[in-house]
């Protein structure tokens, strides 16, 4: 199973939460890393913290503005050496997605910039109130378009576009959220799928949060492995 990549999502400002996460996480049956977003990214202790990080892991910042505020945003994480991913939004545009491409292989040749599409807390509906007249399905495969003229290294989708996605694009790095374990709750997430049937629709990857995170961190780890293995 450790060809299965598995992020965890750690959505707290408390270190001492994060630390809990990373530690009770860690097996030798999969390889999990670790996921920081806006959330402990701007704590402070956060920012000091992943600049110490000993383990790669993924900064889910969903950089979204002119092509030269994110080229500046690429270049200020250039400390964290051992960050492996960072987000950008495909909202920004084509440019943005080039010169953030451009400015991480200059940054970190290491780094792999993906790109979020529609948030996993969305659906058809909140995509009208919001103003588009297209669909998830429509709008994803035309942000996939974009992402692959940019020459970007991967997409953030839920696992229900993935496999369309796939059929048109063979070799992207697909990475969903939005998965819950079996009978956990779906929270504010609207296009939910669990990490089995994720893994079926040819995802490269998954990003779980509340469903490891709440309650027995360890024991939610194993019932992740039984779920896999089965």
């Amino acid at each position: 199973m450790k060809n299965k990549s598995i992020f965890v999502a750690c959505d707290t400002s408390n270190l001492k939460k994060v630390k809990k996460i990373i530690k009770y996480t860690r097996t030798s049956r999969l390889k999990i890393i670790p996921k920081f977003g806006l959330q402990f990214f701007y704590s402070k202790q956060g920012r000091k913290f992943l600049e110490k990080i000993k383990y790669e892991f993924w900064l889910d910042l969903k950089i979204n503005d002119i092509p030269q505020t994110a080229i500046s945003a690429i270049e200020s994480l250039k400390d964290l050496k051992k960050c492996k991913y960072i987000t950008v939004h495909a909202n920004g545009g084509l440019e943005m997605l080039k010169a953030v491409k451009k400015q991480a292989n200059k940054t970190n040749k290491n780094l792999k910039i993906i790109v979020v599409t529609i948030l996993t807390s969305l659906n058809n509906n909140s995509l009208k109130h919001i103003g588009h007249t297209k669909n998830i399905e429509q709008l994803v495969l035309k942000q996939a378009e974009l992402i692959k003229k940019s020459k970007c290294d991967g997409i953030v989708c839920s696992a229900q576009e993935a496999m369309m996605v796939r059929k048109k694009y063979k070799n992207f790095l697909i990475i969903t959220p939005g998965i819950r374990l079996p009978g956990d709750s779906s929270n504010d997430q609207k296009r939910i799928m669990t990490p089995k049937d994720a893994f079926k629709n040819k995802v490269s990857g998954i990003v779980i949060g509340r469903s490891l995170t709440i309650g027995n961190i360890k024991n939610n780890t194993t019932r992740l492995i039984d779920h896999l293995s089965k």
